[in-house]
């Protein structure tokens, strides 16, 4: 099936960086399809490092050497040089959609690398690359929230060859190799879910205050995050995180509130919800777009069910709050397929994120409902035998 979906790209898309995906990753599905067949000892380990390197490696390295990207590669690396030269990632009047900044300022920091090295020697020029560093950064969190977990980042076995799958599966491999602003976000999210579900409230809070400082879309996750703290940990808890959070991304943006207060609302609140002076690029048929489209009353109606699918995901975190990181990462998967689907305007897929929350808690989950086999020896009055204890009883 991953190979039919990517063979469909270089066919219907019309954007270069996505058929040159497409075709790249088609091959490597294939290939992995075939390694499962051929070696049956083998056959699942090759099978993923295949489609991982023919759906991640080298989609990345040849878009990444050819320059090719979607348009918020160039945005994020533009916003990490104005922050350099004028303190704010937001030019004050832009004369191209293009030139929009619709991101936080927290955004700007991918796209520092680039501006270090924009007039360096030519070949470390590509180190500038912003998905090289979202990528880095996505792949850290996951790291560090496997450890938070407890279990290993790359264990042998299992684990390494499951997380290896999530990698190379469409839903990360495409935005990873043609965008990647979005999985900084995703893993952040990750790390402060697993912080939270271990009663780590501080470090969860400054997870969240670095990824509410990316996008605003991550700001659903202070409720869940909140309700899961206030279930494992109390209270006291739930109000430490939320304070971190919210006080770490106040600091975060402030300084660009102050220095660009007007192209910061337009830019980042008006233009994503299609009510800037440039058109939104992202126009996929989801309902609240189509909504949109009608006129005013159109646009209305969208926000109002917006902000009803809001109150209703707050009204099941108030009555039935999660009570562990699974159910947590459903809540708030819920919380954003419904923003994304009702807000007037979104991308198919931005429905990415969610699914990869849903999936990453389950897998992450998985290591520790399995209690590894011991042996220990009881003593019973003069003789000793061994007695098995744990998940194999």
């Amino acid at each position: 099936m991953a190979a039919v979906w990517a063979a469909a790209f270089p066919v219907v898309s019309s954007l270069g960086p996505h058929r040159v995906w497409g075709a790249s990753a088609c091959v490597g599905y294939l290939c992995a399809a075939v390694a499962v067949l051929s070696w049956r000892s083998l056959g699942r380990a090759v099978s993923v490092w295949i489609a991982g390197i023919g759906a991640v490696l080298v989609p990345l390295v040849v878009l990444v050497l050819t320059g090719g990207a979607q348009s918020e590669v160039g945005v994020v690396e533009r916003a990490g040089l104005l922050t350099v030269r004028q303190g704010t990632p937001y030019l004050a009047d832009p004369q191209a959609v293009v030139e929009v900044t619709p991101y936080l300022p927290g955004m700007a920091l991918f796209g520092l690398p680039g501006a270090v090295v924009a007039d360096g020697w030519e070949p470390l020029r590509y180190l500038g690359d912003a998905r090289l560093w979202c990528a880095a950064a996505f792949l850290g969190c996951l790291w560090a929230a496997g450890r938070v977990l407890g279990a290993r980042a790359c264990p042998r076995g299992t684990g390494q060859l499951v997380g290896a799958a999530l990698i190379a599966s469409p839903v990360v491999a495409l935005p990873l190799a043609v965008s990647g602003v979005d999985l900084p976000l995703t893993g952040l999210l990750c790390l402060a879910l697993a912080l939270a579900a271990r009663h780590r409230p501080v470090a969860a809070g400054l997870a969240l205050a670095l990824a509410c400082s990316l996008k605003w879309t991550a700001w659903p996750a202070l409720a869940v995050v909140a309700a899961l703290l206030a279930h494992r940990a109390g209270l006291g808890a739930a109000l430490r995180g939320t304070g971190v959070a919210v006080a770490g991304t106040v600091l975060a943006v402030l300084p660009s509130a102050l220095l660009a207060p007007g192209p910061l609302v337009e830019q980042v609140f008006a233009f994503p919800t299609g009510r800037g002076e440039w058109e939104t690029p992202a126009a996929s048929p989801l309902p609240g777009r189509l909504l949109a489209d009608l006129g005013p009353f159109g646009w209305y109606a969208a926000m109002t069910l917006l902000a009803a699918g809001g109150v209703a995901v707050a009204v099941s975190l108030w009555v039935r709050p999660p009570a562990g990181l699974v159910p947590a990462a459903d809540r708030l998967a819920v919380g954003l397929c419904t923003a994304f689907l009702l807000a007037p305007a979104g991308r198919f897929g931005y429905l990415a994120l969610p699914v990869l929350l849903s999936v990453w808690a389950r897998l992450a989950e998985a290591p520790s409902r399995v209690a590894p086999a011991r042996s220990r020896v009881v003593a019973t009055g003069s003789a000793a035998r061994p007695v098995l204890v744990g998940g194999d009883r």
